[in-house]
């Protein structure tokens, strides 16, 4: 692989990668439940850790960093099972993403870019993970909270309310 091909590889890469940062920055904010929410709160800092080496990446290689895609507009919706169909799809595009990229990458021979490459897509595969199952109800996905009790409220969608 060239150097150009190589460049040319980091910037879809990282073009899609930001698109599903963006993607679950937005999806956050309907998620209510507080322990899924911290799920996703995890997942956006690791991605946003991840968006970082890839810029370096591409500067280092004296490329452009692509410009920033869109954020896209989740339609409102209520209840669970609104919000568990926006999980599950965050599963399935965190799979589909890795699919994608797996082959590509071993084609890579510069073995810390490619080494790069395999660890956002080992911690993409855990973000899956997550979703999976915060689908399937469980909320203890980053521990367990020490109290018993059921949790009482939800997250808010705005962070800053007032004037």
């Amino acid at each position: 692989m060239t150097p150009s091909e190589l460049l040319a590889l980091f910037q879809e890469f990282y073009r899609e990668r930001k698109a599903l940062w963006l993607r679950h920055q937005a999806v956050a904010r309907h998620v209510g439940n507080t322990d899924f929410n911290n799920t996703y709160q995890y997942v956006t800092a690791r991605e946003e850790t991840q968006l970082s080496w890839l810029h370096a990446a591409i500067e280092d290689l004296g490329g452009v960093v692509p410009d920033g895609a869109a954020e896209p507009v989740i339609e409102s919706g209520k209840g669970e099972a609104f919000v568990t169909g926006l999980m599950r799809d965050d599963a399935g595009r965190a799979a589909t993403f890795v699919e994608r990229w797996r082959p590509r990458i071993e084609h890579v021979r510069n073995a810390r870019h490619r080494g790069m490459l395999r660890v956002i897509l080992g911690e993409t595969l855990e973000h899956q993970r997550f979703f999976d199952q915060a689908v399937a109800g469980r909320e203890d996905l980053l521990g367990r909270r020490l109290d018993a009790g059921p949790r009482r409220g939800a997250v808010m969608s705005s962070r800053w309310v007032g004037d």
